[in-house]
C-alpha cells in the first residue's frame, strides 16, 4: 500500500472532552460499500457516542483482491495510531469498528498490528463480523439462506470475489479468516453484535466465545428481530438506537 493513499473521511465531536477515537471500516463484502454510502452511519455513532470517527477507504475487490483491503486498513490504522492526538480530539486511544466484511477487516487489524500500535487499542466494535469462510459450515447459512437481503449465496460470491481463487485452506489465506487465529488473546476488549436473520450469526456467536474462552472481555448482544445490516442500512429504527445507547455506554467503561 505504500504506492497509493488510503483516504479518510472524519467525524470530529466539538466541545467534548476529548476520548477515545473510533476507525471504522466500512461493510460491503469486500466488494462494494464507500465512504459516501456510510456516512450517515459514522455520523450518527460519533453524534450518539461523543466520540470522533475516522472511517477507512480500503480498496475494494474484484479490482483490489484479499490482502489489498487488510493491507490498506492495517497501513492506515498503524498511522493513526502514531499520531492520532493530531488528528481528531482524542486521548491517543484508538477503538477499531466495523461492520460485516468491515468487522473482519477490524479484527483482522488488531490480530495484525505490531505490539507498538497495538498498545493504543483499547476496543474493537464488531458488529455482525464475518469471521470465518462459508465452508466452515455453520448451522446459520442453511437456516437463514434466503428470505433476507444477505443470503448465502451472495455470501459466496463475496468471499470467492475477495479471495481471487485463493482456496479456503491455501496457508495464505488464513490471515482472513480470525476464527481459526491462534492469537485471540492478543486482542483487546470486544463488543460484539449478531442479527438473527443473517448467514453470519453463528460464526459471530462462536468467535464471540473463541474470544471468552482466550479471556478477552467480551460484551455480546444478539438483535433477535433483526436482519444483517440493521445497523447500517434501515436507518434509525428501534434495534438502531438500542445499538447506539450499548456501544455508548460500552466506551464510557472502556479503561
Amino acid at each position: 500500500t505504500r504506492d497509493h493513499s488510503v483516504p479518510v473521511r472524519h467525524y470530529q465531536v466539538r466541545g467534548a472532552d476529548p476520548d477515545v477515537l473510533i476507525v471504522y471500516f466500512h461493510g460491503g463484502g469486500w466488494v462494494i460499500g464507500n465512504l459516501g454510502n456510510y456516512q450517515p452511519v459514522c455520523q450518527e455513532l460519533s453524534n450518539s457516542t461523543g466520540h470522533s470517527v475516522i472511517a477507512i477507504e480500503y480498496r475494494l475487490a474484484p479490482e483490489h483482491p484479499f490482502p489489498a483491503a487488510p493491507d490498506d486498513c492495517l497501513t492506515a490504522t498503524r498511522d493513526l495510531a502514531s499520531r492520532a492526538g493530531e488528528l481528531a480530539p482524542c486521548n491517543g486511544r484508538l477503538v477499531i469498528a466495523g461492520d460485516s466484511a468491515g468487522a473482519n477487516l477490524a479484527t483482522c487489524t488488531c490480530l495484525d498490528i505490531d505490539s507498538v500500535a497495538r498498545d493504543s487499542i483499547v476496543g474493537e466494535l464488531l458488529i455482525y463480523p464475518a469471521t470465518d469462510h462459508y465452508t466452515a459450515g455453520f448451522d446459520s447459512y442453511v437456516e437463514k439462506a434466503r428470505g433476507q437481503a444477505l443470503t448465502a449465496g451472495l455470501m459466496h460470491w463475496f468471499w470467492d470475489t475477495y479471495l481471487a481463487g485463493l482456496p479456503a485452506q491455501d496457508p495464505a489465506a488464513q490471515r482472513a479468516f480470525p476464527q481459526r487465529s491462534g492469537e485471540l488473546a492478543s486482542l483487546p476488549s470486544t463488543f460484539l453484535v449478531t442479527a438473527e436473520n443473517d448467514p453470519l450469526r453463528d460464526e459471530g456467536r462462536a468467535y464471540a466465545r473463541r474470544l471468552q474462552q482466550a479471556g478477552v472481555p467480551v460484551n455480546q448482544h444478539h438483535f433477535h428481530g433483526a436482519d444483517h445490516g440493521f445497523a447500517c442500512s434501515e436507518g434509525p429504527t428501534a434495534d438502531f438506537r438500542l445499538l447506539m445507547t450499548k456501544i455508548t455506554a460500552w466506551l464510557e467503561q472502556l479503561s
